[in-house]
């Protein structure tokens, strides 16, 4: 990604484009920012000009809740990133290519997120909470799979999609995993929300239902706002609506955790 003459190699001939390589992890974003910011933004901005420079026809761009009001490093580079991919449309002339955003929570298993990390602390008796109400979204790979191919699909370029999903307690995923284990307090870590967001309530000026998923349409939008809400029965939300884990309509409990985890992460998995 920071090579931006290899990617115009890799994209030739290349049609579609799942832009998902990001320097993750928030800590160690707050640790190292120079690294994050070399991989998020400038690795995104590369990504755009190799796809500008091929034969690309769509680019998907893999956001994160943490571009949402971001109070650490790497949401901040996320967000950052969404604004370049949303604004290369601006860019592309008489280009026929479109680009776009799929915004998601905590992926189910992913490496490093907290479902695996439990698994593997149960085996000390100890598993180490940052906050007993810290809430969290959820999503499993086939669902973030399924959201990147509906991008694909329907996109007109610059819209920034965001799935309805389910929310869960860190102390219900704690009691899913090892009910038997201590839970020990630790404390959030540096830049760490108590409650993710996805959408604020300053983006429900541009933000309509589309059934099972939000977008957020661009402020300046290249094509004409009433023909993308008729095209997809698009209704705009309330103003000053808001999206966040804590405040959701749809919660995960440690039953329908332990099936997920069973399903999507380990077979063998039981609490």
């Amino acid at each position: 990604m920071r090579d931006e003459e290899r990617l115009e190699r890799a994209f030739q001939g290349i049609d579609y484009v799942i832009h998902a390589a990001a320097m993750k992890h928030v800590h160690i974003a707050e640790y190292n920012p120079d690294e994050c910011i070399k991989t998020n933004v400038n690795g995104a901005d590369n990504v755009i000009k190799a796809a500008l420079k091929t034969n690309v026809k769509h680019v998907v761009a893999l956001s994160t809740d943490k571009a949402c009001a971001p109070i650490n490093l790497y949401g901040a580079t996320k967000l950052t990133s969404d604004k370049l991919f949303v604004a290369a449309n601006n860019m592309k002339g008489k280009k026929d290519i479109r680009f776009s955003v799929v915004r998601y929570g905590n992926v189910m298993g992913s490496n490093g997120s907290v479902i695996p990390f439990f698994l593997d602390k149960r085996k000390s008796g100890v598993l180490p909470i940052t906050v007993d109400y810290m809430t969290r979204f959820n999503i499993t790979l086939s669902g973030g799979v399924d959201m990147v191919l509906h991008a694909l699909d329907t996109a007109w370029g610059g819209e920034i999609f965001v799935p309805k999903i389910a929310s869960y307690r860190i102390k219900d995923v704690a009691n899913a995993i090892g009910p038997d284990c201590e839970h020990k307090l630790v404390g959030i870590r540096p830049g760490e929300k108590i409650h993710e967001e996805m959408i604020t309530s300053s983006d429900s000026f541009f933000t309509y239902d589309l059934g099972k998923y939000y977008v957020i349409i661009p402020q300046t939008p290249f094509w004409k706002t009433d023909n993308f809400i008729k095209e997809f029965n698009a209704k705009p939300v309330a103003q000053g609506f808001k999206y966040n884990s804590g405040e959701n309509d749809s919660w995960e409990t440690v039953e329908s955790l332990r099936a997920l985890i069973k399903e999507h992460v380990d077979p063998t998995f039981s609490a």
